[in-house]
């Protein structure tokens, strides 16, 4: 039986012209995870990961903080984010004012729920996105991948829409309850599963462990 830990980004940009990028936070957080690993003598078998900057950007921290920044990863495109402005705008196509009130990011955030009920159920299609099965597919068959090529530790660096994903598909939960799964991942969590060639089981999710204690107050974020 192997473990594969799945590890969402550290925090992004959020509100900024370009989202996809790390915060100064979020290369901290995605170090700290590498040294949490280190300190537990952790090493992995097979490290996969989305092809967005925010996602490479952590495992780049992630191996600074273990250590080993030489290890090479698989580039993994099905294990990228939704475009939520493209999930947004399907059903809200008017200019949006960027999020910078509490109002205004519960408006921004309430939206995005309605857009993602939508496109699961399949009444909008957001430009330039997979439909949701072919989504679903994306992580599906990273998860296939793993059971299939590994039996040991896996790292898998992703975002919180396809994290939610791989949660809801192993626990077989309705396709909308993986939207209050994904609000919820903080930045760097971990979701914990053990693996063999026929199945996969959760073990924990969302944990952030190195991240515990008051060295790394105000260290915790959703975006």
């Amino acid at each position: 039986m192997g473990t594969l830990y799945l590890v969402r980004h550290g925090q992004a940009s959020f509100g900024a012209d370009d989202y996809d990028q790390l915060s100064e936070l979020g290369q901290r957080q995605s170090r700290r995870l590498g040294a949490y690993f280190r300190e537990r003598g952790l090493t992995f078998e097979a490290v996969i990961t989305g092809s967005l900057k925010r996602q490479q950007q952590t495992w780049r921290g992630i191996a600074e903080g273990m250590g080993q920044a030489e290890l090479q990863h698989l580039v993994w495109p099905g294990l990228n984010e939704y475009d939520s402005h493209a999930v947004i705008h399907a059903i809200h196509p008017e200019p949006l004012a960027k999020p910078d009130t509490p109002e205004l990011y519960k408006h921004h955030f309430g939206l995005l729920r309605q857009g993602l009920q939508a496109w699961m159920r399949g009444q909008v299609q957001p430009q330039g996105m997979p439909s949701y099965p072919d989504f679903v597919h994306g992580v599906t068959s990273a998860l296939a991948h793993v059971r299939a090529q590994h039996s040991g530790d896996v790292l898998l660096v992703s975002s919180g829409g396809p994290i939610a994903t791989a949660v809801g598909h192993v626990l077989q939960t309705p396709a909308e309850v993986t939207i209050e799964i994904n609000m919820r991942i903080r930045n760097t969590a971990v979701c914990e599963m053990h693996y063999t060639p026929k199945r996969l089981s959760l073990v924990s999710h969302n944990t952030i462990n190195h991240l515990d204690g008051l060295a790394h107050q105000g260290w915790v974020t959703y975006t």
